[in-house]
């Protein structure tokens, strides 16, 4: 299959700064949804605060990329690469750029100690214009790469894989329990969209789990190995469960961020075509994005024999036997929001599409405030 059929390559410099533009004012609102979502209580005030810190990250991932795309079509040639989205199903860049900016990440002080300075660039800019009388649109080029290195070099960045780590919660003294927090993300390579996942578990071993040079490090590969979409949330807990005897996952929470649909820059198929199509008047306003939540809860334990004097607690998760879809998802949970501006939201509203009854949107209103509609 070609992957590329549903990619959108964005060669102008103006578009490329509308579409960053845009993402810009997004992030901000997913900030202030995540913020709505605790004051809910559908999250912790513990996962809240790690939401945000992996939505920052994804601001600067996107910072990052308008740095490196600022120049786009600008310089002649095929020496400037071209930035590219996934126009079908995602809206985000496609995987290969976050992929190539983490790459130059890694190599990003290397780049810097060949680039001249912001300021020997700038003096070099004003001498070019006085001489030649022209835009010194490669020495701009130049400015631009050095700007995109310092970025990467200074700032935390949602990569295609972010590790796991670990929040301590609490403990249990009598019961010989650890409460921790374990968090990780992945930019997924099928969908191009980013995911967090975030897990409670218990520890019953004598060692902490982030002191314990055994099994930490298995847990945080085993983890990222499992950060696929496509794997359901009971298969992924089963595994960490059966895998770990120590540890006993009693939540699994997985964040699904988009797609982003936008008349401009995406096509769509479903019932925002024509909403979006409508709401497209305003500049900033033809967008929504969507935003999903899985959640797994254990509702009760067993115990497994794992040896002949020894017996491992294992979870018994609860589902909705009675809604099909949330069964073959295996979630206890699915939550399902749109994030869109008051512009569009007022056409679907007045276009009344029964596709979005039970998604709770999230409207973006004149003054900027969010407001929750169910």
């Amino acid at each position: 299959m070609d992957l590329t059929f549903d990619h959108k390559v964005l060669k102008s410099a103006q578009a490329s700064r509308r579409y960053f533009a845009k993402f810009e004012r997004i992030i901000v609102h997913l900030g202030e949804v995540a913020d709505l979502y605790k004051a809910e209580r559908l999250i912790t005030t513990p996962e809240a605060k790690m939401l945000k810190g992996y939505l920052a990250a994804l601001s600067n991932t996107f910072t990052a990329l308008s740095y490196k795309y600022l120049m786009a079509d600008r310089v002649g040639g095929q020496a400037t690469a071209e930035f590219t989205i996934d126009r079908s199903d995602s809206g985000f860049p496609v995987h290969r750029e976050i992929m190539q900016m983490a790459a130059d990440a890694v190599q990003a002080k290397k780049h810097l100690k060949s680039l001249p300075s912001q300021e020997r660039l700038k003096k070099d800019m004003i001498n070019h214009i006085l001489t030649n009388q022209s835009a010194p649109t490669q020495l701009q080029y130049a400015l631009s790469q050095r700007i995109y290195y310092e970025y990467l070099a200074k700032q935390d960045l949602f990569l295609s894989q972010n590790h796991p780590e670990i929040i301590w919660v609490g403990k249990d003294l009598k019961a010989g329990r650890r409460h921790y927090l374990v968090h990780w993300a992945a930019y997924d390579s099928q969908t191009n969209l980013p995911v967090i996942y975030l897990m409670e578990v218990d520890d019953t071993s004598y060692r902490p789990l982030p002191h314990d040079e055994r099994r930490w490090p298995r847990v945080q590969s085993h983890l990222m190995a499992q950060a696929v979409s496509g794997l359901n949330l009971l298969t992924i807990a089963r595994g960490f469960d059966e895998d770990f005897d120590t540890l006993h996952p009693k939540m699994l929470r997985r964040f699904h961020l988009g797609p982003m649909h936008s008349h401009a820059f995406t096509e769509q198929r479903g019932p925002l075509r024509d909403v979006l199509a409508q709401a497209q008047g305003a500049a900033g306003l033809d967008w929504a994005l969507a935003w999903t939540v899985e959640s797994l809860v254990s509702q009760s334990t067993t115990k497994e024999k794992v040896g002949i004097f020894k017996h491992a607690e294992r979870q018994v998760y609860a589902l909705d036997k009675t809604a099909f879809a949330k069964a073959d998802s295996g979630a206890t949970e699915i939550r399902r929001s749109l994030i869109l501006p008051h512009g569009a939201y007022q056409v679907l509203e007045e276009k009344k599409k029964t596709e979005f009854t039970g998604v709770r949107k999230y409207v973006v209103g004149r003054n900027k405030k969010i407001l929750s509609y169910k």
